[in-house]
């Protein structure tokens, strides 16, 4: 038996799994051609980001339009940073924006799929085989070094102007004799196992990464660390081993990660993989006076995405907006498909940005306006009422308490070829519908009436006496507009404006002056949507109360 064979054997003799067991468990995954597996990878170790719902949009339509897998995997082997509830926090969270995994962790000790277990902590065995198996061909070995050995090391490269690191000459147990290792387990010492790399710092590799291109890197020397002294494998090595024996065929992860691929292109190598393909994103950015930061979790709100569902904005205008994020050219095609689910849409990683996105909560709301005009009255109620009940008890009441007459003002300029666009997010909704809701109203109104500023009050009285006797429910929109032209001319006022302009001196004002005194009577306000519509859904005992409130005022 080989020293190496006897070393792999000391090192790990509870492990009896070799190479075969692990490929025969987790089969070559039967797919179309041209099927992409992809993975979102994520710590529980806090709320998510923005940046990586981001990120998660991008595998997730890349495996799903090819007709592939995307699955969730949790790498949670830094313990000391997980949180309480992370894993569902985070399967919670992304399910709330329809990303939707194919595999991996569907709670927090729960998984569906046959690659599994899709949580690290859970695969310490399967890590620890390939860890042996390294070992027997002399491609890793125990390092016994303490942390002042590795300090005194440093100290040494600083003072030479050398790299820092553990390799070569200073990698001080890397060609120890398996007695020697067995003498320093016999003393009871505890070790981390580290590769022994094949890489010298003169050699270079290139990699072509799907978003930015052909990239070439100084070749990994480094002897970097696999297993940790606890037997849990680094990010670098377990990531390989899971990206392999899971199938991931395209690995799209943060640009952060674009200076260690050297380290990954060379673990695939040495344990005779194939790689997958790379793409590294980069991070979205944020305009800061005039330069540009990564969004951050404690100057943002914005940088939870916990954020949206709170202020209200719809699921799918924050995937709109992230699809806009992702290609630029998603904008023209959602102009050619205004009404396609944004799932019609192909994700194309060669027109993604190198530079980093950057993100702009005046066009998501510009976005957000657009998409909630497309739906229907029904659509927003349900939508607004699901969040208002959880983020507006008093809005939600309000609504409940006249489902109908809430659907109907919901539905004013809906449907239409032109349909407003004041709603950008639920929380717009209460200022939105406030002025139809007669308590609300009388908050609104109890500073007085902004009525037009050319009008006397005298006019304005003239108006409301006039037109609190005209209106009639019954009539069509039509002949609605008639009556009014009609009791505006006999008060003085021009039936259009280009009449009014021809000789301003011979009239009080114009139809827009009179009408105007009528939407802020019923109203509060200068600006509403379609006034017949208003008025007709308000119906005919609250307009004559708002009529005889604004006489009084006056």
């Amino acid at each position: 038996m080989s020293q190496h064979k006897q070393l792999s054997d000391l090192l790990f003799p509870q492990i009896d799994k070799d190479a075969a067991y692990y490929e025969n468990l987790y089969p070559q995954r039967n797919l179309p051609e041209g099927a992409k597996v992809t993975r979102f990878a994520p710590s529980p170790t806090g709320y998510l980001h923005t940046g990586a719902l981001y990120a998660a949009m991008i595998p997730e339509r890349l495996a799903h339009q090819s007709k592939g897998v995307f699955f969730l995997r949790i790498e949670d082997t830094d313990k000391k940073r997980e949180l309480e509830g992370g894993v569902m926090e985070i399967i919670s969270a992304l399910k709330s924006f329809d990303v939707i995994f194919d595999e991996g962790m569907t709670g927090e000790n729960s998984e569906k799929g046959i690659y599994g277990p899709y949580k690290q902590s859970e695969r310490k065995e399967i890590y620890q085989a390939f860890a042996k198996i390294l070992v027997e061909k002399d491609l890793a070995y125990p390092c016994f070094c303490s942390e002042e050995e590795l300090n005194e090391i440093r100290a040494k490269q600083e003072e030479r102007k050398e790299n820092p690191g553990y390799y070569g000459q200073y990698a001080k147990h890397r060609n120890a004799s398996f007695e020697e290792v067995k003498a320093e387990l016999e003393k009871g010492k505890g070790f981390v196992l580290r590769l022994k790399s094949p890489g010298k710092p003169e050699n270079r590799i290139t990699i072509d990464d799907l978003i930015k291109g052909i990239v070439e890197m100084p070749e990994n020397d480094q002897d970097i660390v696999l297993l940790k002294s606890d037997g849990i494998p680094t990010y670098h090595f377990a990531h390989a081993i899971d990206d392999h024996l899971m199938r991931t065929t395209h690995v799209i992860r943060g640009d952060e990660w674009l200076s260690s691929a050297p380290i990954h292109v060379q673990l695939f190598e040495i344990l005779g993989w194939e790689k997958p393909r790379f793409a590294h994103v980069s991070p979205v950015l944020k305009m800061d006076g005039t330069s540009k930061r990564k969004l951050s979790k404690r100057k943002d709100p914005e940088a939870a995405v916990s954020y949206y569902h709170e202020v209200g904005y719809p699921t799918e205008s924050v995937r709109e907006y992230l699809l806009n994020l992702i290609n630029s050219n998603y904008e023209e095609w959602r102009m050619a498909n205004p009404t396609a689910p944004n799932t019609e849409f192909t994700v194309d990683l060669a027109k993604m940005g190198t530079s980093g996105a950057l993100f702009d909560l005046v066009k998501l709301t510009d976005i957000s306006k657009d998409r909630v005009a497309l739906m229907s009255a029904d659509q927003v109620y349900d939508m607004t009422l699901a969040w208002a009940e959880q983020y507006d008890a008093e809005l939600a009441e309000q609504m409940k308490t006249n489902e109908a007459y809430a659907r109907a003002i919901l539905g004013i300029e809906r449907g239409v070829e032109k349909p407003r666009k004041d709603i950008a997010k639920w929380s717009d909704v209460r200022g939105y519908m406030s002025y139809f809701y007669d308590n609300w109203f009388e908050e609104l109104t109890k500073e007085g009436y902004e009525f037009p500023e050319n009008l006397p009050n005298d006019d304005v009285l003239a108006v409301l006496e006039a037109y609190k006797n005209t209106y009639n429910k019954a009539d069509d929109k039509d002949t609605w507009f008639e009556r009014a032209k009609a009791a505006a001319e006999g008060l003085g006022f021009a039936r259009d404006a280009k009449t009014y302009k021809k000789d301003k001196e011979s009239f009080k004002g114009h139809i827009g002056d009179f009408m105007s005194v009528i939407r802020v009577a019923i109203s509060g306000r200068k600006n509403t949507p379609d006034l017949y519509e208003l008025l007709d859904i308000m119906g005919e005992e609250r307009l004559q109360a708002r009529f005889e409130k604004a006489i009084k005022s006056i």
